[in-house]
């Protein structure tokens, strides 16, 4: 049965104009459309950018292996804004049958959609906590993308040159000793600063930095967060100096400074030592230098006193499944997933296109297919991690408010003490 979807002439301009501001299209992963009617089609409207065109290139043989399945791909992301595209979708009356959910807070928004995936084989393989932010009652209500973790991605060459040994950073004086050293040195080691910050970028500060300083307050546990009334910065003065240690030794603007020029054009061509950022810039690192990014990257735990040694790791994103599509879409979409984590060709594209850390059981310990990744997974398996718990703050918290506060002290406006009292305001008042 060939899924059809009406739209008023309202709705058609609605989405239409989202796809326009965020430039995004709206693929199918085959070079051709089947005009068959007994062809089912399932629309998926997601925000992975760096995946984009191998979970395009996924799709493609998803659907030669099930040619009476057409399966097309909106990817929204990269600076756009997803969870406003996504919304408009569903006012539109265009809304898709796959889409992505993050933490707790999605899950709640988007609940009387979502399909119970309890049924699938992918949630019966689903490794252990990688669940926790969409069980509802008895049901399971999204599949774990993957498992991601960040830190400071480092370069081993520059550090060599300058004679530091990455074993020895601990805690935040080692860094600091570190860092010294670097800015000390780097005519030699042609290097333009030791940090390149994208503090334009809200989701580094906002959400990553905060959340490595904010984790022990709600015990690592989203939900927990999510359900807590108040945030007490138990470890702000630590969150501050992190950060002002990267603002100090970085490449200038960092107000300015954005994802793909931290990662492009500073780490990735070696004008800086280190990036704050994770496991998912590997691919962007390997398009612009293989050898680079296959021998010359590793990565630092962000010091925290009490973890040291230990890396923020979680589950950053979730498939669900839209649970008004109709029952033979639904059930489609189901299997498509299942296959992407559970079937031998899905895993290969997992650990050796997408460049996962799996979420899944199944997978062989040798089949990581990166080094920053294999790195984590070593994190991870000997439990030297950090949770995330960013994905629990209230809506828009960590960017709109967190983010915005600490661009607002870096900018000189605000002091410390300020971007902590704005934070805990806005948190409590959106708990109440």
């Amino acid at each position: 049965m060939k899924k059809v979807k009406f739209l008023s002439s309202v709705g058609t301009v609605l989405i239409a104009s989202v796809i326009a501001l965020t430039g995004c299209s709206f693929s199918s992963g085959s070079s051709e459309e089947s005009s068959s009617e007994d062809q089912i089609t399932i629309d998926v409207f997601q925000q992975k950018v760096e995946f984009k065109d191998q979970f395009e290139e996924l799709v493609s043989v998803y659907e030669e292996e099930n040619p009476a399945v057409n399966i097309n791909v909106q990817t929204v992301g990269g600076g756009n804004d997803y969870a406003a595209a996504l919304k408009s979708t569903f006012s539109s009356g265009e809304e898709p049958d796959i889409f992505n959910a993050q933490g707790p807070t999605d899950i709640k928004e988007y609940e009387k959609y979502l399909a119970d995936m309890s049924d699938t084989k992918a949630v019966d393989a689903a490794l252990e906590g990688t669940l926790s932010a969409v069980k509802r009652d008895e049901k399971v209500l999204g599949l774990p993308f993957n498992q991601e973790g960040y830190g400071l991605l480092y370069n081993k060459q520059v550090f060599e040159e300058a004679g530091i040994n990455p074993d020895d950073i601990q805690t935040y004086e080692d860094l600091e000793a570190a860092v010294e050293t670097l800015e000390s040195q780097k005519e030699e080691l042609g290097i333009e600063a030791p940090f390149a910050l994208a503090a334009k970028e809200k989701w580094v500060i906002g959400s990553h930095l905060a959340n490595t300083f904010l984790a022990d307050e709600f015990n690592h546990d989203v939900m927990e967060a999510y359900e807590a009334d108040s945030v007490e910065f138990t470890m702000g003065e630590q969150m501050k100096r992190f950060l002002d240690l990267q603002n100090e030794y970085s490449i200038q603007p960092t107000l300015n400074l954005d994802y793909s020029q931290q990662v492009e054009e500073h780490f990735s061509l070696g004008n800086v030592a280190m990036i704050q950022q994770g496991n998912w810039v590997y691919n962007t690192i390997e398009q612009m230098d293989p050898e680079f990014a296959e021998n010359n990257v590793g990565i630092l735990p962000i010091p925290v006193e009490g973890y040291e040694g230990s890396i923020p790791v979680g589950v950053p994103n979730h498939w669900v499944v839209n649970k008004e599509s109709g029952e033979e879409v639904i059930q489609a979409s189901k299997d498509f997933l299942d296959w992407m984590y559970t079937s031998e060709k899905g895993k290969e594209f997992v650990t050796e296109k997408f460049k996962f850390i799996p979420a899944y059981e199944g997978y062989e310990e040798s089949e990581i297919a990166d080094p920053i990744s294999q790195e984590i997974y070593n994190h991870a398996s000997e439990g030297n991690t950090i949770g995330w718990i960013f994905l629990g703050a209230p809506t828009s918290w960590t960017e709109d408010v967190m983010a915005a506060a600490m661009q607002e002290y870096i900018a000189g406006d605000i002091t410390w003490e300020e971007v902590e009292e704005k934070a805990s305001s806005a948190w409590e008042e959106a708990r109440q």
